[in-house]
């Protein structure tokens, strides 16, 4: 299963939840790869700043032949998790190409919201020469008891893509987890954050 993390917006905590799902698939036990597909290179210095052995690859890839070159390294490997670009452009396109589920990553503010539109476009261009190809908004980084996160998902329901049950929150721990390029299942496991991330694995598998 090949899944890409995809928005224009930065800031989004793209990388966050691609670091998090890669490690989340690999402790249910799936060989998984991570793709590093921005050029800003977030993943890889993830990766680099980890003082343990790596739970999984990461390999850079920031160039729009990603649909020529993923199918085989994804042959060895039960899942590759592709770390987006932060904009549309050939890069996305190619993504998306490869991909078997986009994930959209949704901070919740209007401006996010009204970003979208872009990537929804675009996914609904590829769906013509790929229709299988799934998609999901995931909201991310919100504030508890907050109304704007709360009026997030109601917005989203203007566009043809569905919702996914799995929040998640705003929380200190997945910047200090990153900062010593770990996964939040390896500092707190059983804290929010990690719950957070299991939700959404089981919510990824099950679908």
């Amino acid at each position: 299963m090949i899944i890409s993390v995809l928005n224009q917006k930065g800031g989004v905590g793209k990388t966050t939840l691609s670091v998090n799902l890669a490690a989340a698939l690999t402790l249910s036990g799936g060989r998984t790869l991570l793709i590093d597909a921005d050029p800003q290179g977030s993943a890889l210095d993830w990766q680099a700043v980890r003082k343990k052995e790596s739970l999984f690859p990461v390999v850079g890839m920031a160039k729009p032949t990603l649909h020529k070159d993923v199918p085989e390294l994804a042959a060895s490997y039960d899942y590759v998790v592709i770390d987006g670009p932060p904009r549309v452009n050939d890069l996305t396109r190619s993504a998306l190409l490869t991909s078997d589920l986009v994930l959209i990553p949704v901070q919740p503010s209007p401006y996010d919201v009204w970003a979208a539109d872009e990537i929804v476009k675009l996914i609904q261009e590829v769906l013509v020469y790929k229709e299988g190809l799934k998609s999901a908004f995931i909201i991310t980084r919100r504030i508890a008891n907050t109304a704007i996160g709360r009026d997030v998902a109601e917005a989203l329901k203007d566009y043809p893509i569905p919702l996914m049950n799995t929040i998640i929150g705003q929380r200190v721990i997945y910047a200090e987890s990153a900062a010593a390029g770990l996964s939040v299942l390896e500092s707190d496991a059983k804290g929010s954050a990690g719950k957070e991330i299991n939700s959404l694995i089981n919510e990824l598998l099950e679908s």
